[in-house]
C-alpha cells in the first residue's frame, strides 16, 4: 500500500515562479534568440515581462492570479497569448507577428528544442521615442494628431462586434460588479495609495450615479453602444510612426473589453487630463463625437473617466505587492497611484 502525500498548493506556485525566473534570466542573454541580438531591455508590468531586442519585442505573461485575470497555468498563458494576437491584429495587424514557444533542453531558448516551458507574444519593435506618452512630454502632440486618433477609434468602434451577449456587459449589474471589484481590491491600499476620504467619496458618488442613470445605461445597450472594444486605450499604448498603432488591447477578461464605447474613449481622455493636457482631452472628445455621431456619451464621460482613473490607481498599486519590483519602483508607483486616485476623486465630485 502506497501512502500518497498531499503537496501544498504553494509548492506548485513556487515551482512555476522559479521556472519563470529561469526564463527571465535566460531571455536576458543573446543566445536565447534566433535573430542577431546586441542588447536586451526588460520592462515589467504587473502582469508581464516584456523583452525588447533590436528588431522585436517578446511579451511573457506572469504566472499570477489577480482575481480579474488568471495566468497561473502554462495552458492559460498560451491561450491568452493567442487571444492577444487575435485581438490586437484588429488595429495593429503588421505589428503583432506570432505566438512563440520558449523551450528548455540544455538551455532555454525561444523556439528551441526540448520541453515548452513558456510562451511569448512576438511583436515588431516600434521606436520607443514615438510612443504618444513621450510625444506628449515633449509637446509634440497637436490637435491634428488627436483628430487622427479620434477618427481611428471612432471607425474601430463602428466596426467592432456587438450582439446580445456583449450587450449584457453594459448592464447595471455588470457595471456594479466592476466597481465592487475595484473597491474590494483597493481596500488593502487604504492610507497607502488612496485615502479613506477619497475611497468613501468615490464609492458614494458612483453608487448614486448608477442608481440615478439606470435608464440611460439601458438605452446604451438598446442603441448598440456596448461593443467588443479595445479596453486599454491610453497614450502609453499608442505609437505614432508612418501610421498610428493602438496596441495592447485587453485579452484576459471579456468584462473589461466588452464595454460602452464611451468607456473606451474615456480612457484616453482621462490619460490626457492626467498629463495636464485637458485641452487635448476636450478636443479628442469633440472630434470623437463628430466622427461617431454619439452625442449621448458626454453624459457618461465623467463617470467613465472616474472609472478609468480608479482602475489605473488600482493597477499601479498592485506593484507594491509584486516581488519582482524593487523598492525604488514601488516608491514611484505609490506616488503615481495616489495621483490617479486624486484624479478619480475629482471626477467623482462632478457626478
Amino acid at each position: 500500500m502506497f501512502l500518497i502525500r498531499k503537496v501544498p498548493p504553494s509548492y506548485f506556485e513556487e515551482k512555476v515562479l522559479a521556472m519563470q525566473q529561469e526564463v527571465v534570466k535566460a531571455l536576458m542573454k543573446p543566445e536565447a534568440y534566433d535573430e542577431e541580438v546586441d542588447e536586451i531591455e526588460l520592462i515589467q508590468t504587473h502582469i508581464s515581462f516584456v523583452f525588447l531586442t533590436r528588431d522585436y519585442v517578446y511579451k511573457v505573461k506572469k504566472a499570477v492570479d489577480l482575481g480579474f485575470l488568471d495566468f497561473t497555468t502554462l495552458e492559460k498563458r498560451r491561450f491568452f497569448c493567442e487571444k492577444e494576437l487575435e485581438l490586437n491584429r484588429r488595429l495593429c495587424e503588421d505589428m503583432y507577428l506570432d505566438v512563440v514557444p520558449i523551450n528548455r533542453s540544455d538551455v532555454i531558448k525561444i523556439e528551441g528544442e526540448g520541453e515548452t516551458v513558456e510562451y511569448a507574444v512576438k511583436m515588431k519593435r516600434m521606436p520607443q521615442e514615438r510612443m504618444t506618452n513621450r510625444l506628449i512630454a515633449e509637446n509634440k502632440v497637436d490637435a491634428e494628431l488627436i483628430s487622427r486618433m479620434a477618427k481611428i477609434i471612432a471607425e474601430f468602434h463602428s466596426k467592432a462586434e456587438t450582439n446580445s451577449r456583449i450587450g449584457e456587459f453594459g448592464s447595471l449589474l455588470i457595471i456594479e460588479t466592476n466597481w465592487r471589484e475595484n473597491f474590494d481590491q483597493t481596500r488593502e491600499f487604504l492610507d497607502k495609495t488612496i485615502s479613506v476620504d477619497e475611497f468613501n467619496l468615490i464609492r458614494q458618488r458612483i453608487d448614486a450615479f448608477m442608481k440615478g442613470n439606470a435608464s440611460l445605461l439601458k438605452k446604451r445597450i438598446a442603441d448598440g453602444r456596448i461593443k467588443d472594444c479595445h479596453g486599454d486605450i491610453h497614450s502609453g499604448n499608442i505609437f505614432v510612426t508612418d501610421r498610428i498603432y493602438i496596441f495592447d488591447a485587453i485579452e484576459f477578461n471579456e468584462r473589461f473589453r466588452y464595454s460602452d464605447v464611451a468607456s473606451d474613449i474615456a480612457f484616453l481622455a482621462m490619460d490626457l487630463d492626467f498629463k495636464g493636457r485637458d485641452d487635448l482631452s476636450s478636443f479628442l472628445i469633440g472630434k470623437y463625437v463628430e466622427y461617431s455621431g454619439d452625442q449621448e456619451l458626454k453624459k457618461l464621460l465623467p463617470f467613465y473617466k472616474c472609472y478609468r482613473a480608479y482602475v489605473r490607481g488600482k493597477v499601479v498599486s498592485f506593484k507594491l505587492k509584486d516581488p519582482n519590483v524593487g523598492d525604488e519602483e514601488k516608491s514611484e508607483a505609490t506616488n503615481e497611484a495616489k495621483a490617479y486616485f486624486r484624479l478619480a476623486s475629482s471626477y467623482a465630485k462632478t457626478l
